[in-house]
């Protein structure tokens, strides 16, 4: 409980003063027209509610890092995890957020990429949009493998739809949570055709939502859906083809905002929970700078990512947000707000595990099953049956993965196609204006997920989160750049960016040694490692670039303004 009061009033804090420090030193304008209305097209430039854009931008960042980053990095001790949740989420994660969107907001809703062209250069923006568009195959890959193996039941009952089957004297909760993910795709396409027709205040739009989410919910536990993993995989790739291509405001919309009543579930269960109960931590505060061979410098800053600072949240942020935001005023609680309650679901996730944790061991299984255990046994405390709340923490773990994914499907295909466009922003030949296609775009950006999945997420976990980070690193760096070329001070993004650039390179440098170590040791596997090699070193060159360009935009000496009248009378001379 004291780690939790402690937790909270530090990122309340971080928001209160820091973020609105941010805000004072930047600037907004509450009257200015945002790019939702200056380019609004009912596709991907959608004005909506803050609420609505919150939900979207937490639903979708709140991916499965918060809940497996922490718990993993718990080896080293639960004292060293919760200090970079904290200052990582104050003053590195939430302040990249803010900015990415910021800085998004104030250039017509460009991506980071096109944001890069702007004040960075051509060269700087393709080589960004590679790196970019092979980050989100590795997270399509990873999140897919999960969503697809959290609901496989092939193992309970063939393809069937009907009565929840029983093993073991307890119903297999990933047959439900898959129909409740299928029924939620369903009613999200309903909420959306309600809230665009009938355009419902925001009382009755709450309301409604927690009417839809109840009866969604419960249709999925009384008519679960078994399916092997890879049909499982079909069509969760099938879904995010979908979501990737059709307007905003019909179905992602409406999902984000109905799945943060759920995320929100999840988390209000954790806290209130651990209120109630008062467990005490049963991890070691400190285990020792050296744990089963892994180095606390840099595997602990790349574990726990998207709970302190994750460079995928800057492609939400400058992606898909930038292009709802209604008024420049709700950019604080969307980006800044976003990351601080994702900081304080880490911070849970952990007190959770230590809870469940016996002689100072976390118990056996992945760390969504000990989160998901843990606060499905407080749950069951409340009076919640064991069914419902296994079903209920399955569907919100899950959730976690398909709200990133439906996301990082639009961006990876907004990624391919910027790369592909010429100076003016458009296809001119026939190939590219056949790749730049939506649909060919998003099926080429799929497809390559699907494959990289195929290895499973634990082949390429490690290389997601180095990668990840080492994104942050480079947003952190063009948004320095961004604000000195405008004007505004940026100093206060140096220390980041540097020690988030040094942890990742590190990271996917010892990454690449391991590889060499398998290869001298003659158990190099092709599949797997070597396209985890061919990957790093991709990853590892177009970062080097990217931060060479920027770097020198940003010691770059700014031009003297010349003096019209002085240089009059030069020129009449």
């Amino acid at each position: 409980m004291a780690i939790i009061l402690v937790s909270m009033a530090v990122l309340g804090g971080g928001y209160l003063f820091y973020g609105r420090w941010l805000v004072k030193k930047w600037g907004i304008d509450p009257k200015a027209k945002t790019p939702a209305y200056a380019h609004e097209d009912g596709q991907d430039y959608v004005p909506a509610p803050k609420s609505i854009v919150f939900a979207h931008q937490f639903s979708t960042i709140a991916g499965a890092g918060p809940v497996t980053g922490p718990i993993i990095a718990a080896m080293f001790g639960w004292v060293p995890a919760l200090l970079w949740i904290l200052v990582g989420g104050v003053f590195f994660g939430a302040v990249q957020d803010f900015g990415s969107l910021y800085a998004s907001v104030k250039n017509e809703g460009k991506s980071i990429g096109l944001i890069i062209e702007q004040y960075i250069g051509k060269t700087g923006k393709r080589l960004f949009l590679m790196f970019c568009w092979l980050f989100s195959l590795l997270v399509i890959a990873a999140f897919g493998d999960m969503v697809a193996s959290t609901f496989n039941a092939s193992a309970v009952k063939a393809y069937s739809l009907g009565a929840p089957a029983v093993v073991n004297g307890a119903t297999a909760p990933g047959a439900a949570a898959g129909a409740i993910s299928l029924f939620y795709i369903l009613g999200a396409v309903l909420f959306g055709l309600f809230l665009k027709y009938a355009k419902p205040n925001q009382a009755v739009m709450f309301f409604a939502g927690v009417a839809l989410f109840v009866a969604m919910m419960a249709a999925g536990m009384a008519f679960p859906v078994y399916l092997n993993k890879i049909q499982w995989l079909l069509v969760v790739f099938a879904y995010i083809f979908f979501a990737a291509v059709v307007p905003m405001w019909i179905l992602m919309q409406p999902r984000d905002y109905l799945s943060s009543f759920l995320l929100i579930f999840m988390i209000l269960g954790a806290v209130v929970g651990i209120f109630m109960t008062n467990p005490d931590m049963n991890l070691k505060a400190f285990t020792g700078f050296q744990v089963d061979g892994k180095l606390l410098f840099p595997t602990l800053f790349v574990t726990i990512a998207c709970g302190a600072i994750s460079g995928f949240h800057s492609l939400v942020s400058s992606g898909t947000s930038s292009k709802q935001v209604k008024n420049e005023k709700d950019m604080l609680p969307i980006g800044y707000g976003a990351m601080v309650v994702e900081c304080v679901l880490a911070v849970a996730a952990l007190v959770v595990a230590g809870a469940a944790a016996k002689n100072g061991r976390l118990p056996d299984g992945t760390p969504f099953q000990i989160f998901s255990a843990g606060v499905a046994g407080f749950f069951q405390k409340f009076g919640m049956s064991q069914y419902v709340a296994k079903c209920s923490m399955t569907m919100c773990v899950s959730a976690l993965c398909l709200t990133t994914l439906d996301s990082v499907a639009r961006i990876g295909r907004m990624s391919m196609q910027e790369l592909l466009y010429d100076e003016d922003g458009k296809a001119h030949t026939p190939v590219t204006r056949f790749l730049t296609n939506k649909y060919v775009s998003t099926v080429v950006t799929l497809l390559f997920g699907f494959l990289l999945s195929l290895g499973g997420y634990n082949n390429i976990w490690s290389l997601f989160g180095s990668a990840n980070q080492l994104l942050g690193a480079l947003v952190l760096i063009a948004l320095a750049v961004f604000l000195k070329t405008t004007g505004r001070q940026g100093w206060m993004l140096y220390v980041p960016m540097t020690v988030m650039l040094v942890v990742t390179m590190t990271a996917l440098a010892m990454a690449v040694a391991n590889i060499f170590v398998k290869i001298g040791a003659g158990k190099f596997a092709f599949l797997t490692d070597g396209m985890q090699l061919i990957v790093a070193v991709a990853l590892m060159a177009l970062a080097v670039l990217v931060a060479y360009h920027c770097l020198r935009k940003l010691v770059e000496k700014p031009e003297k303004k010349r003096d019209p009248a002085k240089s009059a009378a030069k020129d009449a001379v």
